[in-house]
């Protein structure tokens, strides 16, 4: 039978009718391992009681009412993402690569707002991966994704992760920051040394450039720290969040300095669902787990044991 969704994905023969901490049932009651985590984002499992209670009260109460007004549960999120990372401020949106999205308007506007508009340009590295939009595609710099889809969005500059001359080349008078992942997904899950984060963060220090950190995969715990940067010790000026931070409630997150989120004013960027209450619900009762004392030890300790 003709499927009348797009055909962008090859999908496996293969559906499942209910979820259990980390296994999938099928209809027929096959049971699967769930190693996926649908690409990183069930972070606790399946049907998580504490994440379908958290839901099922507040759809019970609010699902939207646009950001035009202020949303309680938003703002005791963003609080406690504060509270735990480096960051000052958070936009909340709905994916990784609207997180990324933002993470790039954000370092353009910073150079924009001390009067220097030509310094956009934002250095990312090979085997990058920030997302399906087009500026994400361009950042990412893969061509078999961006082939076909017209000419590649400016503003992107890639050198090899780990070539230093190379970096140094291609920083200019027009680069406004680094993007980097922590660790490369699509890159083949290659980890950037800790030696390396730092050397980046000096760099940007040096030039005055802000550092982005992606951490859409590898955040929320996935490395036994709440942030993957956290082991090398470093800070970015602004972060990308997603996935694992809604435990499977569609959800992303900027978090940025005040001071690199400076020219971020009164509508400079906006999202229609982005911080919704369910999403707001949902992302706290992440929280509530993984930053429950000992939680992300245990994190750690069961990597380690794999």
């Amino acid at each position: 039978m003709t499927s009348a969704l797009l055909p962008t994905y090859v999908r496996a023969p293969l559906a499942f009718e209910r979820g259990e901490g980390a296994w999938l049932v099928t209809e027929g009651g096959e049971r699967y391992l769930d190693f996926g985590a649908g690409i990183a984002v069930n972070g606790l499992g399946h049907a998580h009681p504490h994440l379908v209670g958290a839901l099922t009260e507040q759809a019970g109460k609010i699902w939207h009412t646009s950001n035009l007004f202020q949303i309680p549960g938003g703002e005791r999120l963003g609080q406690r993402l504060v509270d735990a990372t480096f960051a000052d401020v958070v936009f909340f949106c709905n994916s990784g690569a609207e997180a990324n999205e933002a993470a790039i308007k954000i370092a353009r506007k910073y150079h924009a707002a001390d009067g220097h508009p030509e310094r956009y340009r934002i250095v990312t590295f090979a085997g990058a991966f920030h997302g399906r939009t087009l500026a994400t595609l361009a950042a990412g710099g893969q061509q078999k994704y961006i082939e076909g889809f017209g000419p590649k969005v400016e503003g992107f500059d890639q050198v090899p992760a780990g070539d230093w001359a190379a970096l140094e080349a291609v920083i200019g008078p027009e680069t406004a920051a680094l993007m980097i992942e922590p660790i490369q997904g699509e890159g083949g899950v290659r980890v950037i040394p800790h030696a390396d984060l730092r050397r980046l963060r000096e760099i940007c220090d040096a030039k005055g450039l802000l550092l982005i950190m992606d951490e859409v995969q590898t955040g929320v715990g996935r490395t036994g720290r709440l942030f993957a940067h956290e082991w090398a010790r470093i800070t970015p000026d602004i972060m990308s969040a997603a996935k694992g931070i809604g435990g499977g409630f569609p959800l992303g997150a900027c978090l940025a300095t005040r001071e690199a989120a400076r020219g971020m004013t009164a509508g400079t960027h906006g999202t229609t669902f982005g911080g919704n209450p369910l999403a707001m619900a949902v992302g706290n009762a992440v929280l509530d787990v993984v930053l429950e004392e000992g939680f992300l030890d245990r994190v750690a300790r069961s990597g380690l044991l794999l």
